[in-house]
């Protein structure tokens, strides 16, 4: 959903039942931002805003959400191949939770060994340790399942090891559509960090399912992409 859960999106949903939201992802660095630039040229939609420019986007897009959602937590959801900026985009004043975006697999993104590909890193470990040892917000990890060459729960472990709070899963399996749900039960049942689940919630059964796999919580993507939902989370 690049390019569509900036503020206005946001505020839009929160009255649905949303308790935290995500912005973004946002390129922080040279790098990701060069990669950001190229995606666009090939008409997909991104959030691109120059070096200087980016933090202080997300900050005023943290407060628009706070002054019409003050008890809503807020998280930025982003992408750099060094940790410097994130730590330092997790001192925007009332932003909740930064984000560490393990999860695009835009082949822009993964030349530049960020997105997905940062699973396969060998300094993986210690780049999470860093962001969360110096973040002035809770820290989430997010990363796609069954990716080829990547032991998901092992990853899990990983950053469970690295200090992070929330583990943000999308339990993707490649070969229906549907999440899976083997998988997901397995990494919450195999480690103590706070698991979000996601993939295809589409229904009220889907998210007792994932429930039902042992998660902390569940987020929805898709099927809030119009702006509405047409099923009741107030419940959850």
């Amino acid at each position: 959903m690049a390019g569509i859960t900036d503020a206005e999106f946001l505020n839009k949903i929160i009255p649905y039942g949303f308790d935290a939201v995500t912005l973004g992802g946002y390129s922080l660095d040279e790098k990701t931002i060069e990669a950001s630039e190229k995606i666009i040229q090939r008409g997909r939609k991104e959030f691109h805003f120059e070096l200087d420019e980016v933090i202080p986007h997300i900050e005023k897009e943290v407060n628009l959400i706070k002054k019409n959602h003050p008890n809503v937590r807020v998280s930025a959801n982003v992408r750099s191949t060094i940790p410097e900026p994130i730590i330092e985009a997790s001192k925007i004043k009332d932003l909740d939770i930064i984000e560490i975006n393990c999860h695009c697999r835009q082949e822009e993104i993964i030349a530049i060994g960020c997105g997905q590909e940062m699973l396969k890193r060998d300094d993986f470990s210690s780049y999470i340790s860093e962001i969360v040892d110096n973040s002035e917000s809770d820290v989430s990890v997010k990363i796609r399942a069954n990716v080829d060459g990547v032991d998901t729960l092992k990853t899990a472990k990983i950053i469970e090891d690295a200090g992070a709070d929330y583990l943000h899963l999308d339990a993707m399996d490649p070969t229906v559509f549907d999440a899976d749900w083997k998988l997901l039960e397995n990494v919450c049942k195999n480690t103590n960090i706070k698991v979000i689940g996601n993939n295809s919630i589409d229904s009220v059964e889907k998210i007792r399912k994932m429930y039902d796999c042992g998660v902390y919580g569940f987020s929805i993507a898709r099927a809030v992409i119009s702006g509405s939902l047409n099923f009741d989370i107030s419940n959850f």
